[in-house]
């Protein structure tokens, strides 16, 4: 009985350490998903400001 109860604290210590993991992945994912975007948009206005096109990602350029 004790050896059941020392492994379910084993497994409820290893849940909690990968919700922490998970939980800071989220976050970590959401920053560089913001990042990405900004730097689009930044590429999107450096493009129109040259060309005077502006991109959106919607289409492929027009070389395809």
């Amino acid at each position: 009985m004790q050896r059941l109860e020392e492994n379910i604290a084993h497994l409820q210590r290893m849940i909690d350490e990968l919700s922490d993991v998970v939980a800071r992945q989220e976050a970590t994912i959401a920053m560089l998903n913001r990042r990405v975007q900004l730097l689009m948009e930044a590429e999107a206005e450096r493009e129109a400001m040259n060309t005077g096109n502006v991109l959106t990602g919607d289409k492929p350029p027009p070389h395809y």
